[in-house]
Formats: C-alpha cells, structure tokens, sequence
C-alpha cells in the first residue's frame, strides 16, 4: 500500500445492517476472488465525498449463515476494491450484566473458538506469521467513539468478544465458562474476518451490538424471537448513524496508518522467494503483494 494511499470505507454489516442511508453514487458490482465466492456483490458508494464499499455478511437476505461465510473471499475482494479500512458491524450476546440489550461495544480483543474455517491466506508454499496481539485498528476505535459522542450513541470502550463456531448457541455451561475468562459478548462472525483483515494490511475496527443475554444470565428464558428482532432493528438504525458519523472523519490521513495496520507484513513472510508456491503467490497479489514484491 502506497504511504499516501486515498482511504477508502469498506462495511461490513452484520446481522439488520443491509444497507447504508445517506449514499450517494451507489452501484453493486461483482468482484472477483481467486479464494472462491464473496458473500455477495460489493455496494460501490459515496458518503460525504469519501468513497465507500459496502458487503453484507451474510448476504442480501441473509441466506449465509456464520459457518459458510467465505471470510477470505470477503476481505479479498474488499482489498481488491480498493478498501483501505474496514468497519464492522455485529450483533453479540452480552456476557456482562451491564451490558444490556441495546448497548453497543467496541470490541479491542478476541477469544477464537471457531473450528470449522480456513483461518489464513497463507499456508504451505508461502508461510506467513501476523501479529494479532492488538486485534483492531487503535485509530479507527477513536474516531468510532468520537462519532458515538457526537450522535449520543452509548459505546463501551474496550471488551473481548468470543468467537463461537455455531450454528447453534452456546450451552448455559459453556456460557459460564467464557464468563469466568473474562469475555464480555459473544457472536459468530468475527473470527477470522479480524485476522485476515490483519493479514491483509488493511485497518480494521468492530462494533458490537448486543442483543440480548447470553444463556447465562437467569432472564434469558424468557427473552423471545420477537423481543430480540425488535433490539436488533434498534441497533441496525443506531448502527448506519454510528458508521455515517465516523466516515468522515477518516477523511484526513495521508500516510499509512501508523498502528501499523498497512505494513502488518513487513517481517512476517517467512518463506524465501525462491521456495514459494508461485500457484499461491498469484492468489495472494492483492492482500499481499506489496510484502512480495519488496
């Protein structure tokens, strides 16, 4: 990625957030992935002059649920369109008893228990070891809670979200497990989207949107389908405010980011250019070819 790079948006909307109010230029377009079928096309858009990518998750509909995500196929093709940050949006169980339903959090760390996903674009014939000691992007975490104060948004700085496999929630004892580790929400979708993200160089922050309480909690059998809907199209609503007040302020970097996000490769490519697998280095051009080619 080039030192003065123009940043542009990518979204990810999770689980009620389809869509964005506000844009303008909108156009879906098919991008193409050597790593297999995006969840959809990608929602190429303008918002307050700055360029912006959305991709549903899940799909239009929501017709992928958590486990045939394609994660890398999604941040390839965002890399691909040009994204240079990635702002998600998730709906979370809430592990805490202050966090209620209806509480937004961003999340600074994660707990991967998922089991059933291609993790990494690296592998055999090009070896690569990424630091995701601090998950998300520092500096767009700032921005998204300075847009939180500005549209009266209640966003808990902080908390470790822990990444269940599904389809099926958690068992009442394993919710007091990741209780008794130190987790604070629980969802489906965020691993590995948060370490391919790194594994791409690209900056990356997630918005957490409780829902409801996890099964841990002694009211949750009696929490219904229709009450949990209601939260969460709450949440989408306060979501498109919070993501359309944080997009600009993203307008003003002119150089890499300087967590380091955009050279998250320097040092990790193990494997020597002479030994790599030119079949998987040609799959990699857009989320690593800056790390080959140097």
């Amino acid at each position: 990625m080039a030192e003065s790079a123009r940043p542009v948006v990518g979204i990810i909307g999770g689980s009620g957030v389809y869509d964005l109010d506000g844009l303008t230029d909108k156009e879906w377009r098919t991008v193409e992935s050597p790593w297999g079928q995006p969840s959809d096309q990608l929602l190429f858009a303008t918002l307050d002059g700055m360029p912006v990518v959305f991709l549903p998750r899940h799909g239009r509909g929501h017709p992928l649920s958590p486990s045939s995500i394609n994660y890398r196929a999604n941040i390839d093709a965002l890399k691909r369109a040009g994204v240079t940050e990635i702002l998600s949006v998730s709906a979370v169980g809430s592990l805490r008893e202050d966090l209620e339903p209806g509480t937004f959090v961003l999340v600074d760390q994660f707990i991967d228990r998922t089991f059933a996903r291609e993790k990494s674009f690296f592998g055999q014939g090009c070896v690569a070891h990424v630091s995701v000691a601090h998950p998300v992007c520092g500096r767009l975490g700032g921005h998204l809670l300075d847009a939180a104060t500005e549209t009266g948004i209640r966003l808990v700085e902080g908390g470790t979200y822990l990444a269940m496999e599904g389809l099926q929630f958690s068992t009442k004892a394993e919710s007091k497990l990741y209780r008794s580790w130190g987790c604070d929400v629980i969802g489906m979708t965020n691993m590995p989207e948060a370490k391919l993200a790194r594994e791409a160089e690209l900056c990356y922050a997630s918005v957490a949107m409780v829902t409801d309480f996890d099964c841990w909690h002694p009211d949750h059998d009696h929490v219904t389908v229709e009450q949990v809907v209601k939260v969460l199209l709450s949440n989408a609503d306060k979501a498109r405010s919070l993501v359309k007040a944080a997009i600009p302020r993203l307008k003003d970097r002119e150089a890499a980011c300087e967590k380091g996000c955009h050279h998250a490769l320097d040092h990790a490519i193990i494997t020597a250019p002479e030994s790599r697998d030119p079949t998987l280095v040609a799959k990699l051009d857009a989320v690593a070819g800056r790390a080959l080619r140097s």
